[in-house]
């Protein structure tokens, strides 16, 4: 186990380690729709690559949540296999929509795996990204 503080610098050097080896401009929160945006994540069992869907207003969360998921199958030739809820809570209790590809059997605290991770990123966000320019008009216009 670590302590609080070796777990913290871990998670820095990862992420900085991440960003000099694929110095790349993601989009990221940059969709220019607000509570819109795509995330990485790692922890001690697993990586992720999200679309989180965070408005407030269930009715907007919705619509753009059924947007994304009437193209389903094109965004599956984009990344992959993927895992969808319309009601994914998040750690603090607040309710999103949420679109994510998932890599288990890896750890942001052991740095064998991080290139298996940073790899896996990669490949995902791209896809994410790609599938997003290519929608975006269709998505945007809820």
């Amino acid at each position: 186990m670590f302590s609080k503080e070796e777990a913290a610098q871990l998670k820095k050097e990862f992420w900085t380690a991440f960003g000099k080896s694929f110095p790349r401009k993601w989009i990221l929160y940059d969709t220019k729709i607000k509570d819109f945006s795509f995330k990485f994540s790692a922890d001690n069992k697993k990586a992720e690559v999200s679309l989180d869907i965070e408005m407030k207003d269930e009715l907007f969360r919705n619509a753009y949540y059924e947007k994304i998921w009437s193209l389903e199958k094109i965004l599956e030739e984009y990344i992959g296999q993927f895992q969808k809820d319309e009601f994914y809570t998040l750690d603090n209790g607040k309710v999103i929509s949420r679109i994510w590809a998932e890599k288990t059997g890896v750890s942001i605290f052991n740095k064998t795996s991080w290139r298996d991770i940073f790899e896996f990123f990669i490949e995902k966000m791209d896809g994410f990204e790609r599938f997003y320019l290519e929608y975006e008009d269709f998505i945007k216009d809820v």
